[in-house]
């Protein structure tokens, strides 16, 4: 009788926590438009990982076929992955499909996920990014003009446009930063009209 209840209580936990998998943030306004807007690009954007492995694969059969290594080829590769890497933090932001550490959060209820999602957006990203954008400003302004080029022969020129994208990107994960605020906020201080909505789900 004893391990009868015990799984009947296991079985109910484990619905529970199958239920809250499905429950997720109520969507605002704000945020329904900004976070279409960021879909849109990170979308349009994530082409650039065609033309990525299009340049490798061109970079490869130059290098080892043709026996003609490019400089150029192999910095482009790398400003492409960047700028496919900086606009998709803003995109993983808003679908919510960034790393988690999953053993630990796949266990906790929607109330105190959002509890620790606000306190990492208040206390860690936001202040990250504010660092990020105050200091990429002067060292975008610096390669501008001082009229950067790559270092290595045969290199890419314009070194500010490359740097430019950290900036963009960032101000990107700001946006996708205050949609998800908004989310996290509209469900644990809901106003009245959505409070009963909000009770129903907690």
């Amino acid at each position: 009788m004893h391990n009868n209840n015990e799984i009947k209580i296991t079985q109910g936990l484990t619905e529970l926590d199958s239920l809250n998998q499905d429950i997720e943030l109520p969507v605002t306004k704000f945020s329904t438009w900004l976070d279409n807007t960021l879909i849109y690009i990170g979308k349009s954007v994530s082409l650039i990982w065609i033309f990525l492995i299009a340049v490798i694969i061109f970079n490869v059969f130059m290098r080892y076929i043709l026996g003609e290594g490019r400089i150029e080829f192999e910095e482009l590769q790398w400003h492409l992955y960047s700028i496919g890497w900086l606009f998709g933090l803003s995109y993983c932001l808003v679908t919510d499909n960034h790393v988690r550490v999953d053993l630990v959060h796949h266990r906790l209820t929607l109330r105190t996920k959002a509890w620790l999602e606000l306190l990492g957006l208040l206390f860690f990203l936001i202040p990250f990014i504010c660092i990020v954008l105050w200091y990429a400003v002067p060292f975008i302004a610096y390669s501008w003009t001082t009229g950067e080029i790559s270092g290595a022969p045969g290199g890419l020129p314009y070194r500010w446009l490359i740097k430019a994208v950290l900036f963009l990107g960032f101000i990107l994960l700001a946006f996708a930063t205050l949609s998800r605020l908004s989310r996290v906020c509209a469900y644990l201080f809901p106003l009245k009209a959505h409070a009963s909505h909000v009770q129903a789900i907690a």
